[in-house]
């Protein structure tokens, strides 16, 4: 699933690229998307590059190929032999909030599993409700928990894997040095460990070959705190 800003910056290079032949430079990106700086492009390349639909080519500047379109789009695009990690969206109406958790039995309590959340780069925010799983009671503390089912392997050195599920504590605030699920501008969610610095937040992943990213205080919202993971072998 594409965020909107994701779609629209997709669907504006395919169109120049059908018209003119060749990609938009970032300025015009930014202008037709209504950002105030190509920083947010950048983020956005990297998102729709992540996610299989484009891809950058090399030693050639403003090279941007369209690999493929979002499902429901009428324009042909040409399809990768391989498929990105994105989040999937449910057949069921989405949920905005999840509902809270109910006790199976004495040994099991029925957990929201909402999707998938980026061990990498971020993607779009936490709306759907999947499906419910079984948890053992000591993995949850006080108040209302969720479940994400982990694409990536920033976290890697935490002890989090490509498709482990975690399980969320639902809070709008945290320690420093807690694993978050954090939304960026509204609109993609990402796992990180979380660190403030003055006004300053941090996003810092756990595998060096992700870079920790730097943001205002009004460019985070806190989801949630890492409670418990879960394994599948």
């Amino acid at each position: 699933m594409l965020t909107q800003k994701q779609k629209e910056l997709l669907l504006f290079i395919h169109e120049k690229m059908q018209a003119a032949g060749v990609p938009p430079s970032f300025d015009e990106m930014k202008d037709a998307l209504d950002l105030k700086s190509k920083s947010g492009i950048h983020r956005l390349i990297t998102a729709l590059v992540e996610r299989g639909f484009i891809r950058r080519l090399p030693h050639r500047a403003r090279a941007i190929e369209v690999i493929k379109l979002p499902e429901g789009t009428d324009a042909p695009a040409k399809r990768p032999g391989f498929q990105p990690s994105v989040i999937e969206g449910s057949r069921k109406q989405p949920e905005l909030m999840p509902p809270p958790s109910v006790a199976i039995d004495s040994r099991t309590v029925s957990v929201p599993v909402m999707g998938r959340i980026a061990a990498g780069t971020p993607i779009s925010a936490l709306q759907n409700h999947t499906h419910d799983i079984a948890c053992p009671p000591d993995l949850l503390t006080n108040g209302e928990h969720f479940a994400l089912e982990v694409r990536g392997d920033s976290m890697i050195e935490a002890g989090i894997h490509d498709g482990d599920l975690v399980i969320i504590r639902r809070c709008d605030t945290a320690e420093n040095g807690d694993i978050v699920v954090a939304l960026v501008e509204k609109e993609e969610a990402t796992l990180k460990r979380l660190r403030k610095k003055g006004t300053t937040i941090a996003l810092e992943a756990a595998n060096p070959e992700f870079k920790t990213r730097i943001f205002g205080p009004d460019q985070v919202d806190i989801q949630g705190r890492l409670v418990g993971l879960i394994r599948r072998y």
